[in-house]
């Protein structure tokens, strides 16, 4: 038995694909080119700022899938699941921002920012609403 995936589901599967495809891309142009020091000035700043892009196309396809979506069950899934996500995050970064500041930890994260722990998040808030709803949900 397979899932059958709403309208809104299908389009956010896709903007997703897009997106991450993209993110993919410019990461690694950006590594590459960053390595072999082929970019300065206003052009780094650019292509520093180019996988961030993408991410941030992720934010928008998550609140557009629950703009979307009619099913009000998924919604409230998807609304729960953010809402996990946001205090997951918003946790993490603050302890660590916290042990920054007393020099417990080096500044810096690694690449571990935000957007990083969001997503881990989305991961524990569908584990919470399956413990929770008995569901992570379908888009059927």
């Amino acid at each position: 038995m397979g899932i059958r995936w709403s309208p809104a589901a299908r389009r956010y599967t896709r903007r997703l694909a897009a997106l991450m495809a993209i993110y993919l891309v410019t990461l690694f142009a950006a590594v590459w080119l960053f390595k072999h020091e082929m970019v300065s000035g206003t052009a780094a700043w650019a292509l520093a700022i180019a996988p961030a892009l993408p991410i941030i196309g992720v934010f928008w396809a998550v609140m557009r899938f629950l703009i979307e979506e009619t099913d009000e069950f998924i919604k409230l899934l998807l609304v729960r699941q953010c809402l996990v996500a946001t205090g997951f995050c918003l946790t993490i970064m603050t302890v660590w921002e916290f042990l920054q500041n007393f020099e417990l930890v080096p500044q810096g994260n690694g690449g571990f920012g935000a957007a990083f722990f969001w997503f881990i998040g989305l991961g524990v808030g569908a584990l919470y609403n399956k413990l929770t709803m008995g569901t992570a949900g379908s888009c059927s």
